[in-house]
């Protein structure tokens, strides 16, 4: 991978903003670029300060790191991954259809870094996840925006500069035809409205963005599925798989058992489970992270490929999870359906999952950690016991009454 960059020391004069830009062009390794793109952007970050909350408004540092930039692979397409800071990154993921591309930011930022987040009450580490641009863009064009485009979601405004962006370089070459943002093209049509769509979007990492209404599908078959070094197994998983989409033609797709694939790869601090059925994959990411008490294991990260034909790949995917949270030597286990947000228009829903990436022992799950708190195991069978005691006492009294009544007409 070759990332040749160019930082100018004067910035021209009409840029609002001075301070550091991203110009950089991401090749592979056959020295073919796959990535163009230039810009100024500038954070507006409200957070909580010890006294009162606060806005935090700051440029890219003039030290960064592109640790993770790549042109992808097979499974995923272009990738800028920019580290500043203590503990804060940005990284923009490129996907594309038959006919568009358009990227997904992911950015993550630490208030407890000083310098950016002075007096902040919660030191803490927050993900915000929103499309740039905002709507895709024809393949083999370049996208471009002179003036300003702002993209919110949750407390964050990022306001994009004099941008030059194209993902999915034909032949390596920067695109001569350009896609204007929706700003520029409202500043260059005579008695334009100035009130035009701005090209805003917003979208939290924790939500689900609204989409099309989907004919309902019946609820996926459950399969069992193994991953092997040699022939030991190191990964068990038992589930029911289902992809919701809403790009494009919004559909569901129950992934059948019988035609289901399982591989992937095994170590001690990462590993995949890849699900394969036909030419539609899902790729689920392990990681160990220490905890006071103990390793545990959880899903980091879920990678969705999906081949229509030669000219149609449809990928997705979400490196920023925190779930399925388990000690190690343990296996995770849930039997409610849990849907995973993967990118906008793309999710996952799981069924009775029942799973295990580490530490497998004679091919048989460990001990399970259920989703379901155990306080929630023994409330049917609590009330059920309620219940048993009310109707007891029920009975009695009835049976007491009964005895007075009697005592009653022997005294008549």
């Amino acid at each position: 991978m070759h990332v040749p960059l160019d930082f100018p020391s004067h910035p021209p004069r009409n840029v609002v903003f001075q301070t550091y830009a991203v110009d950089l062009e991401v090749k592979d390794d056959s020295n073919v670029s796959c990535l163009f793109a230039k810009w100024m952007v500038k954070f507006s970050i409200t957070y909580e300060g010890t006294d009162e909350s606060k806005t935090a408004t700051f440029m890219l540092p003039e030290n960064l790191s592109y640790i993770g930039t790549s042109c992808g692979n097979e499974t995923s397409g272009p990738v800028l991954s920019i580290e500043f800071g203590d503990g804060n990154s940005w990284t923009i993921r490129f996907t594309k259809t038959k006919d568009t591309y358009q990227g997904v930011i992911t950015f993550v930022y630490n208030t407890g870094d000083s310098t950016f987040f002075p007096d902040a009450k919660r030191k803490e580490r927050i993900t915000i996840v929103a499309n740039f641009p905002a709507n895709p863009i024809p393949l083999n064009t370049a996208f471009s925006c002179g003036t300003e485009d702002t993209v919110k979601s949750g407390d964050v405004t990022q306001t994009f500069q004099s941008v030059t962006l194209q993902a999915f370089l034909q032949d390596g070459r920067l695109s001569s035809q350009k896609t204007l943002c929706d700003n520029d093209m409202t500043a260059t049509i005579p008695g334009a409205s100035k009130s035009g769509n701005t090209g805003t979007a917003e979208l939290n990492a924790t939500e689900t963005p609204s989409s099309p209404t989907i004919q309902p599908e019946e609820k996926p078959a459950s399969g069992s599925y193994t991953v092997k070094t040699g022939p030991v197994t190191c990964i068990l998983a038992n589930m029911g798989l289902q992809l919701n989409v809403t790009q494009q033609i919004p559909t569901i797709i129950n992934f059948n058992p019988n035609s289901t694939v399982a591989s992937g790869n095994c170590g001690k601090t990462t590993a995949v489970l890849r699900l394969s059925d036909g030419n539609t994959k899902v790729d689920f990411l392990f990681a160990v992270k220490n905890s006071t008490s103990s390793e545990k294991f959880y899903l980091k990260g879920v990678d969705i490929s999906m081949t229509e034909s030669l000219n149609a790949t449809f990928l997705a995917s979400n490196h920023t999870l925190n779930n399925w949270e388990t000690t190690m030597g343990n296996s995770y286990l849930c039997r409610k359906e849990e849907s995973i947000f993967v990118s906008p228009g793309y999710k996952v829903n799981i069924f009775d999952l029942k799973i295990q990436p580490f530490e497998v022992e004679e091919g048989q799950f460990s001990a399970a950690e259920d989703c379901i708190p155990a306080v929630d195991n023994i409330f049917v069978p609590l009330l059920l016991a309620i219940a048993l005691v009310g109707l007891v006492w029920l009975v009695v009294m009835a049976y007491c009454t009964k005895i007075r009544h009697r005592a009653g007409y022997r005294q008549i």
